[in-house]
């Protein structure tokens, strides 16, 4: 994947592309549709492939915000198991999207406060 650091970390771009498109637990999306998103729009290495993004969307399925509900190669289709929130946090200050029941921690790699 090179050198290349995005300015907002990509799990976090990722969970307020969510948080934008798919806030609906009823709602079924897959990583292609995000990926195309953060491509044209987002801060993304133009030559990254869906593959260098399989691990973000592990950790946010970890993370207990997703849920993978098929796949189909390397396509992946998800739920999310509550709506999201945006939240900004006190110590970093910046906005942060977090389901309902994950454990209240900013998702900013530099910072990890509680929420």
């Amino acid at each position: 994947m090179g050198d290349f650091t995005p300015s907002v970390p990509i799990p976090n771009q990722i969970r307020k592309l969510i948080f934008e498109k798919f806030n609906d637990t009823e709602l079924k999306f897959n990583n292609d549709e995000i990926f195309e998103i953060l491509k044209n729009n987002g801060d993304v290495d133009k030559s990254w492939t869906i593959d260098d993004m399989e691990k973000y969307f592990k950790e946010i399925c970890d993370s207990g915000l997703l849920r993978n509900i098929a796949q189909n190669f390397t396509t992946q289709w998800f739920k999310l198991f509550d709506k999201i929130e945006k939240i900004q946090c006190n110590s970093c200050k910046q906005e942060i999207y977090l389901g309902k029941s994950e454990e209240r921690f900013c998702t900013n790699p530099e910072c990890k406060s509680a929420i």
